[in-house]
């Protein structure tokens, strides 16, 4: 791979607290190392179209405490053509760009990876999903803000659950990983967690609920993720739970797209930001078609291949935690 000059940024995928970020820190560390930066717009369908933006150091001003993305990102279901990612690094290569960085969730590096193997492409992906669900890094971009709304927001659930005698069921998202749930869970003191990596069934959700109404607990908040419903979608749930349990009057709350905005906290803005200056430091050192995780509080670089063979595991030790301090 030759010398590289000129570096691409896109977002792709959901988007995450931090993203922008994540773009500051590449268009910053591009400057820094005498490198040009592009900005592409609205991911994979802007790279088709060649929406692309000249970025300096100015161009990302104020940008660290935002949420979103700037760039903005959008699904292009022509880039899973073989005739779409064509285009797309011809438009790469038109402009003289040697390599891209791809900031988003493993469906994004699945695409990128294939771009990259195909035409030989130097690519890197910066991990940011909220849902903390890719191999090959112990926390992704937006996780920790997407928490820290959860927890804010379960708090107040609270407050309205402690004074009505209530059951909550609160929904939050992480499609088919629990981690949201889970660390969110612990954190808010629920008294049950339901999560797609245990799905322990109805009646031990029941089973939980009358142990605690005879622990003398007269509020319950159970955390569900969007993909642990065990079967039924919250609304069902809630009244099942009402049909076999009509001692409690149960309300439910889906958070849904709050815990994607605002603004990121401090350790997302620092994570984005190493990542974002390990992805140009890998590019110049040679790496392509990788991933820049954090493993132990280092960076780390995963190929595509290792990143795409399975989700992260749902941490069992604290699985065992939630199910002591909850009793």
């Amino acid at each position: 791979m030759g010398k590289i000059k000129k570096v691409a940024v896109l977002t792709s995928g959901g988007d995450a607290p931090g993203m922008n970020a994540a773009i500051r820190a590449v268009v910053r560390c591009c400057a820094y190392n005498g490198l040009s930066c592009v900005g592409i717009f609205r991911g994979f369908a802007g790279l088709i179209e060649a929406d692309f933006k000249e970025l300096d150091a100015r161009s990302v001003k104020n940008l660290i405490n935002k949420g979103g993305t700037f760039l903005k990102s959008a699904r292009c279901d022509e880039f899973r053509t073989s005739e779409g990612r064509l285009k797309a690094v011809e438009n790469l290569r038109s402009q003289n760009i040697d390599a891209l960085v791809v900031i988003g969730g493993d469906g994004s590096f699945i695409g990128a990876s294939i771009l990259a193997k195909d035409f030989d492409f130097p690519v890197v992906g910066i991990p940011a999903t909220i849902d903390n669900d890719i191999q090959g890094t112990d926390y992704t971009i937006g996780y920790d803000t997407a928490l820290n709304t959860v927890m804010e927001a379960v708090d107040k659930i609270r407050d309205t659950a402690s004074s009505h005698n209530r059951l909550f069921l609160v929904e939050v998202m992480g499609r088919d990983a629990g981690n949201i749930a889970l660390n969110a869970g612990i954190g808010v003191g629920a008294e049950e967690i339901l999560i797609p990596e245990q799905n322990r069934g109805l009646q031990y959700l029941l089973d939980s609920l009358c142990r605690s109404k005879k622990s003398g607990k007269t509020s319950s908040i159970v955390l569900i993720s969007e993909g642990g419903k065990i079967g039924k979608n919250i609304f069902e749930l809630a009244a099942f739970i009402e049909g076999n349990l009509p001692e409690y009057e149960v309300r439910v709350t889906v958070l849904g797209h709050i815990q994607r905005g605002g603004v990121p906290s401090c350790y997302d803005r620092i994570l984005a930001s190493r990542l974002g200056v390990g992805a140009i430091d890998a590019l110049i050192g040679g790496e392509k078609n990788t991933m820049l995780g954090m493993v132990h509080n280092k960076i780390t670089c995963v190929p595509f291949s290792e990143m795409i063979k399975g989700k992260r595991p749902v941490d069992l030790e604290l699985v065992r935690v939630a199910d002591i301090i909850s009793i």
